[in-house]
């Protein structure tokens, strides 16, 4: 089995973010899954809810909490066969690689499942990506669901840097890929329409999510949200995770 490694993030415990929950957002909501969380990112969204994967005390990038991490707390190199037998350990009915950005290590993911594979049968495979990579052909053959969730202004990210027209050609071409608009105002929906007639995303293909850690915050945003979906033909997404466990790692 490979020796490679990856960069993953770590829980409250030291431990490398690997563990079993449901899928909180996008098409496999409410489904069982064993999440393997990578740390690092090439965007820095101010909202983001995982900025314990890149942002890092040395770097300028701004955050609406002004919170900065130490890497050396917050991420560890982990080899391939460790990582597959960690997620062999969780019976996995299906896993999710996510991040931070897991397409950073674009190169190890393959690898990473076909060693998890080998240790637990056929799974089902989804990544989260925000997009802006474009992933391997070789990796697309291992992916049954790539959750494609493009970072729109808001977000605080360039648009040269976050949209990148030919990645998301690559994504929207795949009948695996859905997209996941992150919603923070109702004028929001103009970005989203221009990007879905621009690169001639099927709406059922799309979901609009509440931006929210707090159940409140995304129950506010929801009420109104729903008239969008209704009105535009594009599906809605919960956060079912905030809900239930807060916004806590590991969950």
């Amino acid at each position: 089995m490979s020796e490679e490694r990856l960069w993953l993030a770590l829980d409250d415990e030291g431990e490398p973010e690997i563990f079993t929950s449901i899928q909180g957002e996008g098409p496999s909501l409410g489904a069982p899954r064993t999440f393997i969380r990578l740390s690092g990112c090439n965007l820095h969204c101010k909202w983001c809810d995982t900025a314990y994967t890149w942002n890092w005390a040395s770097t300028p990038f701004d955050h609406l909490t002004g919170e900065k991490f130490d890497p050396d707390q917050e991420r560890v190199s982990v080899s391939i066969a460790e990582i597959a037998k960690k997620v062999a350990e969780t019976s996995p009915m299906g896993i999710v690689l996510t991040g931070g950005e897991p397409l950073l290590q674009k190169s190890k993911l393959a690898p990473l499942i076909d060693a998890i594979k080998s240790e637990c049968g056929p799974v089902w495979v989804e990544i989260e990506t925000n997009g802006s990579i474009a992933p391997p052909i070789d990796l697309c053959r291992h992916v049954n669901q790539f959750n494609v969730s493009p970072k729109l202004a808001h977000s605080g990210n360039a648009a040269e840097i976050a949209l990148k027209a030919d990645v998301l050609k690559q994504y929207a071409a795949l009948p695996a890929a859905s997209f996941k608009f992150v919603i923070a105002e109702e004028i929001d929906i103009d970005q989203v329409r221009t990007l879905v007639r621009d690169f001639q995303i099927s709406p059922q293909r799309v979901f609009l999510m509440p931006l929210g850690t707090t159940s409140e915050a995304i129950r506010e945003r929801s009420l109104w949200m729903v008239g969008l979906c209704t009105r535009y033909g594009f599906r809605f997404t919960d956060r079912l995770h905030i809900h239930l466990f807060g916004d806590t790692r590991g969950t």
